[in-house]
């Protein structure tokens, strides 16, 4: 089975998109500046005024969508895509009712109900979202001011694809918020698919041909697996603009 289409992975991501810091992580002496990191991918990534624009937006490995709801607060309209069919119409249905309920494990079989509210400063009519897989994008889908991709490369089975992709995904003088923990298992991405170094070289050599690279940030996030067990990880985060001199 697909582990993204089960529900224990849905109500997984559900609280760490929109679980309130003290239901994610009740403990004071906890990373707390780990939390909120489908925000903080694109509030300390992105470089545009929050004000309304025209500017369309593409968030490729959505999930449960937060992230689309904080870029359309920039006045964008955005596209959100992902590969988990239960995802997307998580997302859809908090798009469409502003809320969903979901269970947080705690200890073992105990569980607690929560709901996942989209906060109502959000602008939630601006965004909408569909089923891709982001090594094979629909060949319409496109062009955007900004691609928004979170954690997304090192779980696919050739990123390689996506990332050659991404040029004409980005218009020129747009901008390409990335993360990821680079992160490479075999469970997702053949080993010879893999970065020869670092991954924030490999990254360069692609997209430095494209794209200036404009910012980079390490970005920890914390994903809640129970009351004790928590996975906490950092991110390489990465800002670049695509080269307007290749329009």
């Amino acid at each position: 089975m697909n582990i993204y289409e089960t529900r224990r992975l849905l109500d997984e991501y559900l609280l760490f998109h929109y679980g309130t810091p003290a239901e994610v992580l009740p403990w004071e002496s906890g990373p707390r500046e780990a939390l909120g990191f489908p925000v903080r991918t694109v509030m300390e990534l992105i470089d545009l005024p929050r004000t309304p624009c025209e500017a369309v937006a593409l968030d490729l490995g959505c999930a449960v969508g937060r992230s689309s709801f904080e870029l359309a607060n920039f006045g964008v309209s955005v596209l959100g895509i992902d590969y988990s069919q239960s995802f997307v119409d998580a997302a859809a249905k908090l798009a469409d009712e502003g809320q969903m309920a979901y269970e947080r494990v705690d200890e073992g079989s105990a569980r607690t109900a929560l709901v996942a509210r989209v906060p109502e400063n959000l602008r939630r009519d601006r965004v909408r979202f569909e089923q891709g897989d982001a090594m094979n994008l629909r060949d319409d889908l496109g062009d955007y001011d900004i691609v928004h991709a979170a954690n997304l490369l090192c779980r696919l089975t050739d990123p390689l694809k996506l990332i050659e992709r991404l040029p004409r995904l980005v218009r020129p003088g747009g901008q390409l918020l990335l993360t990821t923990p680079c992160t490479w298992l075999e469970e997702f991405t053949p080993r010879g698919n893999w970065p020869k170094g670092s991954t924030r070289e490999w990254l360069t050599s692609l997209l430095e041909p494209h794209f200036d690279l404009s910012k980079t940030c390490d970005m920890p996030f914390l994903i809640r697996e129970h009351a004790r067990k928590y996975q906490w990880s950092v991110a390489l985060g990465m800002r670049w603009r695509r080269k307007v001199d290749e329009a």
